[in-house]
């Protein structure tokens, strides 16, 4: 097959983000780092930071090598999987590490920079803490799209030509599997920063605000370096791996739904099938470049102002791709291109609805966290009654947008034919709304990455007695990251959704290539139907998946299973590494002479020593139960247990991963508007409330419920590149 010259857009588009992720990258490292104290303090967090992903990615490499030797055999002793899963399993990890790597090594260079900057103006602050985090969108962008770049020359080349347009669905299929390999290291980034940054931030919170009645990020606080590493851990590395999978699978599902629902339509009908959602978000980058250079405020900006300042970037690089897709899709010519676009408007609309009601439930300008506020002035059991009941709420509006997309994105894409003799492009529809949700990822996770690092900067500017009104600035910037990084969960959760369920319908795509290309049974019939024509509904039909199948209904309970399991193990994990960090703190605290008045300085080596054993100790169990069940209800009920599993994961993952990340970031919000002088200020009774909230609200926001997105897709995608087991192997 000859590759079209548009194809050479989606390098071109990758090299470009790395390159200008450089750009942001060099522009900041220019910026005055500030006094020789906001020096230090840096170095501490930074050589913190670069001792966790050391010690993370060694315990990673095993993981891999292990799963990488499974692949092996089942591609090359039991013949069941396509023998290049092996490498694309391992470039998938590897380029997602690297993602999160170089995102977190802006971000840790760049919060002293920002603190330095709030010194001279709210605007000066604003941008360079916006463009550090611009470093890290544009990364990961550019990485997906330079790894699929590769892989789809390279599996063209070798990968023979074959009937039926089979070749372009072998291809896509074998790139899908690369997700897994970003899915795994996803999980192991947002599980473990997650762990580590919430027991920094607990024992922090719990032992300097609470019982020493001293301020977020004070320098006699023993946890506080530990606290400002885990914001980059966890938020910054871990978010990075998280949306670089979410990125590549909802590009590349699209890209094999594509090749599944035009197989019959000719080569070069197909082929643009399969290039429609890698030129989108090759597009979608290049748009991102242009609405970061737009995001600028003023001095003495408010929430809303600072707000609108981010979010204008964001909405004109939206509107651009909505103009720019369609021509992308009536240039290739796809049938039915106007309803195709019609899907990815849905999808981009999807995602603003769902930050906009992320950031009306979380941000302290709108009611709800003033209520939550409010109710601290009873006392902090009212506190977590409100949050909880806040975030209970904030998770239907989410659900119903989902909804409302999966529905239009399928009508669209089928002309609105309800009667499933076009399922496959609905399908198709569905996948590419998803991609048209993440296309302008570039500069929502610049939005996204923002947060930790105006975070870090107000504890550097604390630690570093910096004079009031620099904090100030520091504490908007913060607070404004807050709102940004609950709507970067929310915008993560629904497009891992989306994309999940794109994956689910993948699944079948990838029983059909069993068939045809491992087992060598393509004439065997498939509801009546040889495989190698058959359809999605017809193994659908084949494998009995309706609700009167007790595997069905098994593997959705098993699915609900693994996802409360799965939050309850990474909460209890949480708490045994805060615990730990509280009984340090307390330690130092009644120990170490002359620390309350300055006099000496904590022991803060030995608080990130604690964070870092607890995060590696306790991510293991959770991570590998998440890559285990899909294997084992493959093996036990087949291919309709597996969809039964999904289904159950997708749904209820989706919603307790929305209320997880609200609640939190509500509690968070109410807190830090307490903070700015209402409802008796900071010290308060109030305050000490909102504190116990936000503290339960941690491992929520930052562990538990963005860990549940990548749970959806890694199981999904382990689902995926294990069929083979389901399909041969199962025993009911």
């Amino acid at each position: 097959m000859n590759i079209p010259l548009i194809f050479w857009v989606v390098p071109v588009a990758s090299l470009l983000a790395l390159v200008f992720a450089y750009f942001f990258f060099k522009q900041m490292m220019k910026a005055d780092e500030g006094t020789d104290d906001m020096k230090r303090i840096a170095l501490h967090v930074r050589k913190g930071a670069n001792a966790y992903l050391r010690q993370q990615y060694k315990i990673v490499i095993i993981v891999f090598l292990v799963i990488t030797v499974i692949f092996s055999i089942l591609a090359y002793g039991l013949g069941i999987q396509n023998p290049w899963v092996p490498f694309a399993f391992i470039t998938g990890g590897t380029f997602s590490g690297l993602a999160g790597y170089f995102g977190m090594r802006a971000a840790t260079f760049a919060s002293a920079r920002v603190a330095n900057a709030c010194r001279t103006s709210l605007n000066g602050g604003l941008r360079l803490a916006f463009r550090s985090g611009a470093v890290m969108g544009l990364v990961v962008v550019g990485l997906v799209l330079l790894d699929i770049s590769l892989w789809f020359i390279v599996l063209n080349y070798f990968i023979p030509e074959m009937e039926a347009g089979y070749k372009l669905m072998t291809i896509t299929a074998v790139m899908l599997t690369f997700g897994m390999g970003a899915s795994t290291q996803a999980l192991f980034a947002r599980v473990g920063g997650g762990i580590y940054t919430k027991a920094a931030d607990v024992g922090a919170d719990l032992v300097g605000k609470v019982e020493a009645n001293i301020p977020e990020d004070d320098p006699r606080n023993p946890a506080t370096i530990a606290d400002n590493v885990g914001d980059n851990v966890g938020d910054v590395a871990g978010m990075g791996a998280d949306l670089f999978e979410s990125f590549a699978a909802s590009i590349l599902a699209s890209a094999l739904l594509g090749a599944a629902a035009f197989i019959g339509s000719g080569e070069t009908i197909q082929t643009n099938a399969v290039l429609a959602p890698m030129l989108i978000a090759a597009i979608g980058t290049i748009l991102s470049i242009f609405g970061i250079f737009l995001v600028r405020t003023k001095e003495g900006a408010t929430q809303k102002q600072l707000l609108k300042s981010l979010n204008i970037g964001v909405y004109v690089s939206a509107v651009l791709i909505v103009i720019a897709s369609y021509f992308i899709l009536y240039f290739l010519n796809i049938p039915n291109y106007v309803g195709i676009w019609g899907s990815i408007i849905i999808g981009l609309l999807a995602g603003i609805g769902i930050g906009q009601s992320t950031e009306y439930f979380t941000a302290s300008a709108y009611k709800p966290t003033q209520r939550i506020a409010k109710s601290s002035e009873t006392g902090p059991a009212t506190v977590i009654i409100s949050g909880v009941g806040t975030g209970l709420i904030s998770a239907a509006i989410p659900l119903g947008i989902i909804v409302v997309a999966i529905t239009l994105a399928y009508s669209f894409a089928t002309g609105f034919d309800f009667n499933f003799s076009n399922l496959n492009i609905g399908l198709y529809g569905i996948g590419i709304a998803a991609v048209g949700m993440l296309s302008t990822l570039g500069i929502t996770l610049a939005t996204d990455a923002y947060g930790p690092i105006a975070d870090n900067a107000g504890g550097n500017a604390e630690m570093s007695h910096l004079d009031p009104e620099v904090r100030k600035r520091t504490d908007a910037l913060d607070s404004l990251g807050n709102t940004t990084a609950a709507t970067g969960k929310g915008f993560a959760i629904g497009s891992a959704a989306l994309t999940a369920l794109a994956l689910l319908a993948s699944y079948f795509e990838e029983v059909r290539m069993m068939f045809v290309n491992f087992l060598d049974k393509p004439n065997e019939l498939i509801n009546g139907v040889p495989a190698i024509e058959a359809e999605f509904i017809d193994f659908v039909h084949h494998y009995n998946i309706h609700l009167m199948n007790p595997m069905v209904i098994v593997g959705i309970f098993i699915g609900v299973l693994a996802v409360f399991l799965f939050s309850g193990m990474t909460m209890n994990a949480v708490g045994r590494a805060a615990q730990k960090m509280v009984d340090e703190v307390r330690r130092q605290f009644r120990e170490i002479a002359g620390i309350m008045e300055g006099k000496t300085e904590p022991d803060y080596a030995r608080c990130v020593e604690i964070s870092t054993k607890g995060a590696q100790k306790e991510m293991l169990t959770p991570s590998l139960v998440a890559l285990l069940i899909p294997v084992v209800v493959g093996l036990i009920f087949g291919v309709a247990g597996v969809t039964g599993l999904l289904i159950g994961t997708i749904s209820s993952g989706f919603a307790l991963a929305i209320f997880m990340a609200n609640a939190g970031g509500a509690w968070d919000n109410a807190k830090k508007y307490i903070e700015e002088g209402n409802h008796g200020g900071k010290g308060s009774e109030a305050h000490k409330a909102t504190v116990i909230g936000d503290t339960v609200g941690d491992p929520f926001k930052d562990t538990s419920g963005p860990s549940l997105n990548i749970l959806i897709k890694l199981m999904t995608m382990a689902s995926v590149v294990t069929v083979g087991i389901a399909v041969t192997y199962h025993l009911l």
